[in-house]
């Protein structure tokens, strides 16, 4: 029986591209809150995530549109981080009055949404680690 690893952990990759391509947004806006006139992003998450989704079941069959020549059917189709050519970037709305230079950086806030995405992604990662494991397990006491 194959194992179809798109399956086994399509979705937590997703999210791994994602939440790691907003905390790039995020620490450019950390980066940014002196600069005038710099306008904060965002990445809706919840959008992301159902973009990738169809992109995976859309695309399991074939994966390897990047471009790369790829000599083997079981070599790696190396598709640069498709995920993140699917979402929008957002302009997040501040929720206090402009300070005049046009910025709208919230530091403390955008800490805040730092740290929850690097939890996320820790717990992320936690999950996909666990579904690896169970895989080597199953595989190694298989043959038994």
């Amino acid at each position: 029986m194959a194992i179809n690893l798109d399956k086994l952990v399509g979705f937590q990759e997703s999210a791994l591209k994602i939440r790691t391509e907003r905390m790039e947004v995020i620490s450019g806006n950390l980066a940014n809150a002196n600069t005038p006139g710099y306008k904060a992003r965002d990445i809706d998450f919840n959008k992301a995530m159902q973009s990738a989704m169809h992109e995976v079941s859309s695309n399991s069959s074939s994966r390897a549109s990047s471009g790369l020549v790829r000599t083997n059917d079981r070599h790696l189709s190396g598709n640069p981080s498709s995920v993140a050519a699917n979402f929008d970037m957002q302009y997040r709305i501040p929720t206090q009055p402009d300070t005049g230079d046009g910025n709208t950086v919230e530091v403390q806030a955008e800490r805040n949404r730092f740290l929850d995405n690097g939890l996320r992604y820790q717990a992320s990662l936690e999950f996909l680690n666990g579904k690896i494991k169970g895989m080597k397990k199953a595989l190694s006491s298989g043959g038994q």
